[in-house]
């Protein structure tokens, strides 16, 4: 039997954009059709957004309205106190990702024989060949350029940017010319309206065989085509991209090639999932995987998961960069995103980085950090305008450029969302909890969090203290006509992550007022039926068909309730998780439920959400994802998130403490999985199951000893620190 493979590849071109094979180095993007004698292959940019006006709105003034604003929460009067939370209610909308340009390679037709198109996980190149030719790209980390070699005889490249709904008013211009013997293709787009940026623009250098045909270039023979972009403020910079392309004058596309994987191919190959596959499936090509999973829709088809495991670390790796991913990653094809293809915070970003330290992608993990820090300055803004308050509060939703909360409207007051701050660096707390790294900054943006919530800890009634106003993503609890109402009392996730703050912020700085303001947080609240509720306020119900279920938010990120510590909170939190319908069958929202589900200790839960997608056709034949099922919807979350859910599945680690198969997926019943990171501090270099036993080789970085447990019991070891620990467990 073969190992994994670590490629997709397909029998026919992209019938359209989404299916376009993909490849990107966190900054360019590129999506390659595959059409042996009309290629397209769309370019992208982190940073092409289009103009809209709101680059430079800020948050509204609503800190003197507070007091008004609770007495109408208290006194149940949340619909007009969510018109108040709304600003002028005028809901607007970040600045919309779009794509760049389509560079062009039209030949005559020819029959095509031995046709095959493929993504290489290991190399991040995209190849199409067939028996008259081939084409090979990639998107260099090392040199910042888009690399593709031509091999098909005679071509005329061009540019196009006649993609799916431009808007009217944006007018492309195109060049070929020559410089310093050099030939360049130029395309040049200016935005309808400019105001935060001129417009965007892209520069080709052409090396080979090579004529200036007027705005194409003919070529007759193998070629090299490297490619730059910029996106400039006031004028345009062509004469730099010049000066960087003529560095590469002689640079051949192996040698860019060996420099780009000696940064790509270590990062990608740190982790490995092995399902046992046999090597006959493991050969077939996507469409088959998929046609596969699509004829038993309740049964994991191992081959697929497995592919769709190491795709989605290799999409989430080459997304990421100067940004981490966007709600389409680093592509997209057409004008027209869904929710402006931007950073939507509420869930879907941090759903995407869940596989990040875990799956050993720290460049993911930096990524966001560089979104945060040139952010949290804005984060200072939003607070003070909206409550007067010291500390951070993040926005929902961002397009890179700023972090001003000014999306709102009385159904989504987002100035009420108060932990998304709080949410939004949890992952960089984790990678501290990972790797052992130093907080560094991010130790003072954690205290502010705290700062915030003990600044907006208000007297509720009787005594008792709360927050108010307070908003559960994106819901509330129903009037009497059954409707929800956003604005609220006691959102659960707002009272999980002040406590964390709280420790976090005590640990940091080791005073004691932080204790005492933990002490004031009102307690979960359990309902009749034995539930975790979404608010901790008497009388409140809840939409429980709803996408979002934002008050697991103790179990998972956090694991602040957990089977082991606090067993009637995690029944309660499991019993809520299980009422909880479907509304759309969003990814996020099977997403979401699935890992909590794992933290939960339910494999046949996480299985159940895990089909959900793969079961339901929501996998393009590149391996990105969509946001509902039947593919609608080109969207990230499913694919970069799905290595995060199958690896807390199998295994889980906090400070002191590590258990192997903590929820076994029934359909998945052996395997492999290598090199994972946990909590704790812990690298599982490799963990083996199979009906009945559990082996497991171990790495702490710290001398102490460890907990260790399984399904079929547990054992404390004394851990050396670098030294590897076998561990192994039978039924």
């Amino acid at each position: 039997m073969t190992g994994p493979v670590h490629r997709i590849w397909d029998t026919a071109p992209a019938a359209d954009w989404p299916d376009a094979l993909l490849a990107g180095n966190g900054e360019y993007g590129i999506m390659v059709h595959g059409d042996p004698y009309a290629e397209r292959i769309v370019v992208n940019h982190h940073r092409f957004v289009l103009p809209n006006g709101t680059h430079d709105a800020r948050a509204p003034q609503l800190a003197a309205l507070l007091p008004r604003i609770r007495r109408l929460i208290l006194a149940d009067r949340r619909a007009a106190a969510s018109r108040l939370l709304a600003g002028d209610g005028v809901l607007r909308w970040t600045q919309s990702f779009h794509p760049g340009f389509a560079l062009t390679v039209d030949a005559d037709d020819a029959p095509v024989a031995d046709y095959r198109r493929y993504t290489d996980f290991d190399t991040g190149e995209v190849v199409v060949r067939w028996a008259g030719g081939s084409r090979r790209s990639f998107v260099s980390r090392t040199d910042r350029l888009v690399v593709t070699r031509l091999d098909m005889g005679a071509c005329r490249v061009g540019v196009t940017g006649d993609l799916p709904g431009r808007p009217a008013g944006l007018r492309y211009a195109v060049s070929a010319y020559r410089r310093d013997g050099l030939v360049f293709l130029r395309v040049r787009a200016r935005y309808p309206t400019a105001g935060a940026a001129y417009g965007f623009e892209g520069l080709t250098l052409l090396r080979g065989a090579v004529e200036i045909d007027g705005d194409v270039v003919r070529v007759d023979g193998p070629a090299l085509m490297l490619t730059v972009l910029d996106r400039p403020q006031d004028r345009w910079r062509t004469g730099g991209l010049v000066r960087r392309l003529t560095r590469y004058r002689q640079a051949r596309y192996d040698e860019l090639l060996a420099r780009h994987t000696a940064r790509h191919t270590p990062t990608y190959r740190r982790v490995e999932l092995d399902l046992a596959v046999p090597a006959a499936q493991r050969a077939l090509p996507v469409g088959e995987l998929l046609a596969r999973q699509a004829a038993d829709p309740r049964t994991l088809d191992a081959a697929l998961v497995e592919r769709l495991f190491h795709a989605g670390r290799y999409l989430l790796l080459s997304a990421s960069g100067v940004l981490p991913p966007r709600l389409t990653g680093l592509w997209l094809g057409s004008w027209d995103a869904a929710w402006a293809g931007d950073f939507t915070t509420d869930a879907n970003l941090n759903l995407q980085l869940a596989s990040a330290n875990l799956a050993a992608l720290p460049e993911v993990t930096a990524a966001h950090a560089r979104l945060v820090r040139a952010q949290v300055g804005h984060w200072r803004r939003n607070a003070r305008a909206i409550y007067g308050a010291r500390g951070l509060l993040a926005p929902s939703r961002t397009d890179g450029e700023h972090g001003h909360l000014f999306h709102m409207h009385p159904d989504w007051p987002f100035a009420a969302w108060l932990p998304g701050a709080h949410w939004l660096l949890f992952p960089l707390y984790e990678r501290h909890l990972v790797t052992g790294a130093p907080l560094g900054e991010v130790a003072g943006w954690l205290v502010e969090v705290a700062e915030f919530f003990a600044d907006v800890l208000t007297s509720t009634a009787d005594g008792r203290w709360g927050f108010v106003p307070s908003y559960s993503a994106e819901t509330g609890p129903l009037d009497p006509a059954g409707t929800a109402v956003p604005a609220a009392v006691n959102a659960t996730m707002d009272i999980a992550a002040a406590r964390h703050a709280f420790a976090v912020a005590a640990a940091l700085t080791g005073e004691r007022r932080w204790a005492r303001l933990a002490a004031r947080l009102p307690p979960y609240r359990v309902d009749d039926d034995g539930a975790l509720t979404e608010w901790a306020w008497p009388g409140y119900r809840a939409d429980e068909d709803h996408r979002h279920v934002s008050h697991l938010y103790p179990v998972w990120p956090l694991g602040e309730i957990n089977p082991e510590d606090t067993p009637e909170l995690a029944t309660a939190a499991h019993r809520a998780l299980r009422r909880r319908g479907d509304e759309n069958l969003s990814a996020h929202g099977s997403l979401h439920r699935a890992l909590a589900a794992a933290r939960l200790h339910d494999g046949p839960l996480v299985e159940a959400n895990l089909l959900k997608i793969v079961g339901n056709d929501m996998f393009f034949r590149s391996l990105m994802s969509a946001h509902n099922p039947g593919r609608v919807t080109y969207n990230a979350d499913a694919a970069h998130a799905l290595p995060a859910v199958l690896i807390e599945s199998l295994v889980q680690g906090r400070s002191g403490r590590l258990r192997l198969l903590p929820a076994p997926l029934p359909g998945l019943p052996r395997g492999t999985l290598r090199g994972v990171c946990l909590p704790g501090r812990v690298t599982v270099e490799e963990v083996t199951w199979r009906p009945g036993s559990v082996r497991a080789r171990l790495v702490s970085a710290l001398t102490r000893r460890l907990r260790v447990g399984s399904p079929y019991g547990e054992t404390v070891r004394q851990v050396t620190a670098g030294e590897p620990t076998e561990v192994s467990f039978t039924r």
